[in-house]
């Protein structure tokens, strides 16, 4: 069933696609990304994909539009060289965050995006925790959209953090992702109000729930230079929060926000590898928990032409079962 399946890796997330050819039972299929003496990208495969299913796997994470670009080349290669069907797993979609009109003039750009990879030839797109849900609709292509939550609600149990917590959504927009967690660890939530007068840029004006006394898990998708999560960590301390846990599914961590975390009263930061965490940005503040499992385990589904929630489902099942 299986026989052809092939994985490409290009350099966003080598590591990863390594462990879900690993999982799979596969090798990653030979390649290589080569650049022009004037920045220009060369994707060349080393091996025929003349019919198979191809799964590339490639955050397009930073620097961002390059990583775009290699993943546009890879997937009019593939196109070009007659594969059967091109399926991108995209862990982290870069662009994500600008999914709307926000002001005049403005492009739209995660349509702008999705435009691309569907006219360069992608047939499926999987991806982890979108900014928002109506970017699958940006596609005219199948878009899997993986929950990370499964992930985080076996790290808050392995860690015995299910009593006296309360999950807290950073904005009204994040209420369906943190209710998720929420209601797997049967906890109430609470919400920030906050303004966000320019990017980069929030003003806390006030918290919804009880928060006092007790152990609070911030629930995103992303923190970029982590001003914002900060800003809600103190207020939370302020309002009487023992403790403060953030679970966050794309750690961007732009310009100072390792070191900012490290200073500040955050207790732990958990998130995914769907951006590898580079050397300079490794701390003791920061776990990283591994998506490369649940995707091998998509990928199997997809070629055996099965449900993706049962799979899900049965992927949160071996979570504990591996602890007993």
């Amino acid at each position: 069933m299986l026989d052809r399946l092939k994985i490409v890796s290009l350099t966003a997330n080598p590591e990863m696609a390594k462990e879900i050819a690993k999982i799979i039972g596969k090798k990653i299929l030979p390649s290589e990304i080569t650049h022009f003496a004037d920045g220009e990208i060369l994707f060349t495969g080393k091996e025929s994909f003349r019919g198979d299913n191809v799964y590339i796997v490639q955050s397009t994470c930073t620097p961002v539009t390059e990583r775009l670009m290699e993943l546009l080349l890879c997937i009019d290669a593939c196109k070009r060289a007659s594969a059967r069907t091109i399926n991108c797993i995209i862990p982290y979609f870069g662009y994500s965050r600008q999914d709307r009109k926000a002001k005049p003039r403005q492009p739209i750009s995660a349509k702008l995006v999705a435009d691309m990879i569907e006219v360069a030839g992608a047939h499926r797109i999987v991806a982890t925790d979108l900014h928002a849900s109506q970017i699958a609709g940006f596609f005219n292509i199948p878009v899997d959209d993986v929950s990370a939550m499964s992930l985080f609600y076996k790290y808050f149990v392995s860690k015995g953090l299910t009593e006296n917590i309360v999950c807290v959504s950073p904005d009204h927009g994040g209420l369906v992702r943190t209710s998720k967690l929420a209601t797997a660890l049967n906890a109430p939530i609470a919400v920030i109000d906050k303004r966000r007068p320019e990017p980069n840029k929030a003003e806390i004006l006030s918290i919804v729930g009880d928060v006092k006394d007790k152990t609070c898990i911030i629930v995103d998708d992303i923190v970029d230079t982590a001003g914002t999560l900060l800003l809600a960590v103190n207020k939370l301390k302020e309002l009487g929060a023992t403790k403060v846990y953030a679970a966050v599914t794309h750690g961007v961590l732009s310009l100072d926000a390792v070191s900012r975390i490290n200073e500040s009263h955050l207790d732990k930061l958990i998130i995914t590898d769907s951006i590898p965490l580079t050397p300079e940005k490794k701390s003791d503040k920061i776990e990283v928990l591994s998506l490369a499992p649940l995707f091998a385990k998509i990928i199997v589904a997809l070629e055996e032409g099965k449900s993706l929630y049962d799979t899900h489902q049965e992927f949160l099942a071996e979570l504990f079962e591996k602890d007993e």
